[in-house]
């Protein structure tokens, strides 16, 4: 099955149902992958997770926090994986308690490339070039400094490829209806994409052409080991986080774009999306299917609206559904609260979002009358 775009209505609301391939969803908001450090130390989701995601199982989809592919992909402590049975079992619970609230899930698929250190994987992390991270990173001992990474081989990246399409299988194992191929925020595939982490001359480095056929490759293998309504991509033009320095954005996104043409793949999930960009209006233009646009919001508070206007900006914007991190994190019952007007939560302390415990996670307050569980 390929997936159908679901037409922009000229006044949309992110109350009205839409379709994600074979998917109903109940309404156009979407739980953006937030990771939040609460699985074990070697990447097994936990009760408490379980808990946390069906608690929000009212968004119309959720899209489970980042989760690598094999070891050496692990970016920070407690970090999910899907790559052995035991990750499989921990996400079967997860995926079981949002089903049984009603709600749907894809799960994130997520390596960190450079973005690694061998204290925490074990491993020298790997990269399309020998560039180092130049800031430190959080680690089971503590803040250590960035080691330069290992330059992916072919025979590195076929051996990758593979393992992006074996996490998809596990995913849909484990009891998710699609997976999204993370090439965004500074991990592996964006550091393929982006010319300060990619130097290299061959046939995945150089122009953009070369520089985008890792994350297709990447797309192409998850959509066939799966099916492409199963898949998606998240992408974040012009992002500078993890020191990404894309060199060309104009141009990555459109040959990224023509690279998966004909894929029939779920949707595209643009994050930080700024409909004034042109790049957001070219994507817009170009990409056939379902957009998923994720707004810049500010940082140090949730809007009073839980984010409303700017989700409903991007709807007109010609997005088709709109995810919300942070909203979430602190409103289990965030479509209520945005369906009625209910003040929202804002997050407690930033420093609770990545520890581990109850405090800070399934903890935020629910409106007696909202429909949520737990």
């Amino acid at each position: 099955m390929t997936n159908t775009p679901v037409p922009t209505a000229a006044k949309a609301s992110v109350f009205d149902p839409a379709e994600l391939g074979p998917l109903r969803l109940p309404n156009r908001l979407v739980m953006a992958p937030l990771t939040r450090n609460r699985a074990t130390a070697d990447g097994v989701p936990t009760p408490l997770m379980a808990t946390y995601y069906a608690q929000r199982a009212t968004a119309g989809l959720i899209i489970a926090e980042a989760s690598t592919p094999n070891a050496v992909g692990q970016t920070y402590p407690h970090i999910t994986a899907i790559h052995r049975p035991a990750h499989v079992a921990g996400w079967r619970l997860v995926t079981d308690a949002v089903r049984a609230a009603g709600g749907r899930m894809f799960l994130q698929l997520q390596h960190g490339g450079r973005v690694g250190h061998p204290d925490t994987s074990g491993l020298t992390p790997v990269a399309p070039s020998p560039v180092a991270l130049p800031e430190t990173l959080h680690t089971p001992t503590g803040k250590q400094r960035a080691p330069v990474p290992r330059e992916m081989s072919p025979d590195d990246i076929e051996e990758h490829i593979a393992d992006f399409a074996s996490a998809a299988r596990r995913a849909i194992e484990a009891g998710f209806e699609g997976v999204e191929v993370h090439s965004a925020n500074g991990h592996l595939l964006h550091q393929f994409l982006s010319r300060n982490t990619n130097r290299r001359t061959d046939a995945y480095g150089g122009p953009v052409e070369h520089r985008v056929r890792f994350a297709a490759e990447v797309v192409r293998a998850v959509a066939e080991a799966i099916g492409p309504e199963r898949v998606g991509l998240r992408v974040s033009p012009g992002n500078t986080v993890n020191s990404i320095e894309e060199g060309d954005t104009e141009e990555i996104y459109p040959a990224l774009l023509a690279a998966l043409a004909g894929s029939g793949i779920a949707y595209l999930h643009i994050g930080y999306a700024d409909p004034g960009r042109p790049v957001f209006r070219r994507i817009r233009e170009e990409w056939p299917g379902t957009l998923i646009a994720n707004p810049v919001l500010p940082k140090d508070r949730i809007p009073e609206d839980g984010g409303l206007a700017a989700s409903e900006h991007l709807l007109a914007a010609g997005a088709d559904l709109i995810a919300l991190g942070r909203p979430f994190l602190a409103n289990p019952d965030l479509v209520h609260r945005l369906r009625t007007g209910a003040p929202v939560n804002q997050v407690r302390d930033a420093y609770l979002m990545y520890v581990g415990g109850a405090t800070g996670y399934t903890d935020y307050p629910a409106l007696p009358e909202s429909p949520v569980a737990g």
